[in-house]
């Protein structure tokens, strides 16, 4: 059986708070602050999600009301924040969270769906935010990026998340000019893309540890890394359909570098299945240019890629079925 990370998060309400692995282990979120609970699925007014967002931090939000809330412009999301989707089935459409010059951000087990416009992400973290964990959401269909980080925005941990029916999922580092994103650092982990056509992620810049990720059937690539970007891929499953390159290498030029470069990737224990291709580099020294996670982290949830794997993260990513805990905080 898979041993999965988190198993005591849900034991009470505010026990996510500080528990996320990887680079947004230190996320708490609203863990000092008061309940606020959304009891309204409009867009704006008493009750409303928008409303408990612009509560100054902070706050715990959770829901009392289930349902589709269909924004017509972005939702900020500031600092020292919780939303909490546990216990009811809230679907956020028609654009997305924005999460700005913040830091201390936990959102969980809350559905994204149907983002219409110009750069619209389902959750758009930019510029400079900082230590956030998101956490059991499901994505799918937005115009833009299912989630994208970028303007100098780090550690942050996505975690048993789903994704489907998206071509650009992840971007991570939105152009060579913001040679800030060389601070850059993401965990992603446990999570399921299912049939999303690349992006898993794209890295400029940054550094970005991936591990027990489950994605298949992508049409352009699996992981891109752009330039100067490290990511280490560990115990993964790539699944390929039809497109069989899993590993994808895009050259730029930095603004502050007069040669273009393309970045790096370490593949270490993944699982490469229906004929899905590395094609890593054979350069010498290619994989010495990548961090390690040990030297940011010391432990983390991970076993080796496997049928009992790929199985669990089809159940146990995205929004989950999971009574609200109770709040134990006083």
């Amino acid at each position: 059986m898979a041993s999965l990370p988190y198993a005591d998060v849900d034991s009470t309400l505010r026990a996510l708070a500080g528990k996320a692995e990887g680079f947004g282990r230190s996320a708490i979120g609203g863990l000092h602050g008061p309940l606020f609970p959304v009891t309204s699925l409009s867009d704006d007014g008493p009750g409303s999600l928008r409303e408990a967002c612009r509560s100054p931090g902070p706050a715990w939000i959770v829901f009392q009301v289930s349902g589709v809330i269909q924004l017509s412009s972005y939702l900020s999301v500031g600092s020292n924040m919780t939303v909490d989707g546990r216990g009811e089935r809230v679907k956020v459409t028609g654009k997305g969270l924005r999460l700005k010059e913040c830091e201390n951000v936990i959102i969980c087990n809350m559905e994204f769906e149907g983002g219409r416009g110009h750069d619209v992400d389902g959750i758009q973290i930019k510029p400079n935010s900082r230590t956030i964990w998101i956490d059991r959401c499901s994505f799918k269909d937005y115009d833009d990026g299912c989630i994208d980080i970028t303007r100098g925005s780090t550690d942050i941990t996505v975690s048993r998340c789903y994704f489907t029916q998206h071509d650009k999922t992840m971007l991570i580092g939105a152009n060579p000019c913001h040679v800030g994103d060389r601070c850059i650092r993401v965990t992603i982990h446990h999570c399921f893309f299912d049939g999303t056509q690349q992006r898993h992620p794209r890295l400029r810049f940054g550094k970005v540890h991936l591990y027990n990720n489950y994605t298949r059937n992508w049409t352009v690539y699996a992981v891109c890394a752009s330039v100067e970007a490290q990511i280490y891929s560990q115990c993964n499953i790539y699944e390929a359909g039809q497109k069989k390159k899993t590993f994808e290498f895009y050259t730029e030029k930095a603004a502050d570098r007069e040669e273009a470069r393309s970045g790096s990737i370490r593949s270490e224990g993944d699982l490469f299945l229906n004929g899905a291709q590395p094609c890593l580099p054979t350069g010498i020294g290619e994989e010495e240019t990548v961090f390690h996670p040990s030297e940011y982290y010391e432990t983390w949830t991970m076993e080796a890629p496997s049928d009992s794997l790929k199985h669990v993260l089809q159940i146990c990513t995205g929004w989950q079925p999971v009574p609200r805990p109770v709040d134990r905080h006083s």
